[in-house]
């Protein structure tokens, strides 16, 4: 494993803040780290962007913070944070948290408070510690990535959030929505090493993150090395069901037992390529990669990558990517 990247704590910090995401306004974010900056005597440079800007910026930033011996610092949700890890990643820098999302896996994972203050406190005092992330193709991810009918959900999701607002139950709603109206089937070549299988499935759902996974009891057997996040990603496969199974599948995941849910397959892996076959014609398929949905070229490489993300965490913080597994 490659040395932590070496910071300077006279060096500032570069905030790299997603202006678009969560609830909190953009004078708020800034009060929140402004605050925490001046109580520690530190100093960080303030980066806003749009989201059409997010990826440009945090790539500059990621540059500037490794000449500088310094961290980039994502402020934003999940998907602002995988952004902003994918460039850090690159450029071999150390990365810091303060999460404003829905859900807020990824923080929650690696113990960092939900409460920005709380977690721009005890960013001031952390240390780069290696965190393991997945690829798909040549995409990294933090929480999780997915084919089919699942980049469908996050579609709809935005759409439910733009007219209904920001919250863990208009999600569901629109998770019921999508799940109700799934028809799209994909036939998948699927090649782990010496094991090969053909599978119908209305998503093929990774997860890299642990607690996503108990949150909906959908943590596999252990098959391979390691547990999902930690040495391992999670497979999850959706055979085609009919609608009252889909409701089903709705009430167990919501119950947290969606391993037991008909038609839910789930297995562990460290590396997998998937062929899909597809329409005459057509080249990509759609992926969704951390709540963002993109187009990628099949065949479909996903891994867990030998160089890990250097995370700021704080001395003696709980990882929730070695709790124990929930009760059966």
């Amino acid at each position: 494993m490659i040395p932590p990247p070496r910071l300077d704590p006279a060096s500032p910090l570069l905030f790299v803040i997603n202006a678009a995401a969560g609830a909190q306004d953009l004078d708020a974010k800034r009060a929140v780290l402004e605050s925490a900056l001046a109580a520690s005597g530190r100093k960080g440079e303030l980066l806003v962007c749009q989201p059409d800007e997010l990826s440009r910026v945090a790539t500059e930033a990621a540059a500037a913070a490794l000449a500088r011996s310094t961290a980039v610092v994502a402020v934003g949700g999940d998907g602002s944070l995988s952004t902003v890890a994918r460039a850090a990643h690159a450029a071999g820098c150390a990365m810091g948290v303060i999460p404003y999302g829905t859900f807020n896996y990824f923080a929650r994972t690696h113990g960092i408070p939900t409460e920005p203050l709380a977690a721009a406190r005890q960013l001031l005092d952390a240390r780069p510690t290696p965190v393991q992330v997945g690829a798909i193709n040549d995409r990294i991810f933090l929480v999780n990535a997915s084919l089919g009918i699942y980049p469908d959900l996050l579609q709809d999701r935005e759409a439910f959030k733009a007219r209904f607002g920001r919250s863990r139950w208009v999600a569901f709603v629109a998770a019921f929505a999508t799940l109700l109206r799934a028809q799209r089937r994909l036939r998948l070549h699927i090649e782990m090493g010496a094991t090969v299988r053909d599978v119908q499935t209305l998503t093929l759902f990774v997860g890299n993150n642990p607690l996503q996974l108990q949150q909906f009891g959908a943590e596999p057997e252990d098959s391979v090395p390691g547990t999902p996040g930690d040495g391992s990603l999670a497979a999850l496969v959706l055979r085609p069901i009919g609608t009252m199974a889909m409701l089903g599948l709705m009430v167990h995941g919501a119950m947290g037992r969606l391993r037991e849910a008909a038609g839910v397959e789930s297995f562990e892996f460290s590396h997998m390529v998937v062929r899909p076959r597809l329409a005459p014609g057509r080249r990509k398929l759609i992926v969704a990669c951390d709540g963002e949905v993109t187009h990628m070229r099949a065949p479909i490489d996903i891994r867990v990558l030998d160089t890990p993300l250097y995370l700021l965490r704080g001395d003696g913080v709980a990882d929730r990517t070695k709790a124990p597994r929930a009760a059966p």
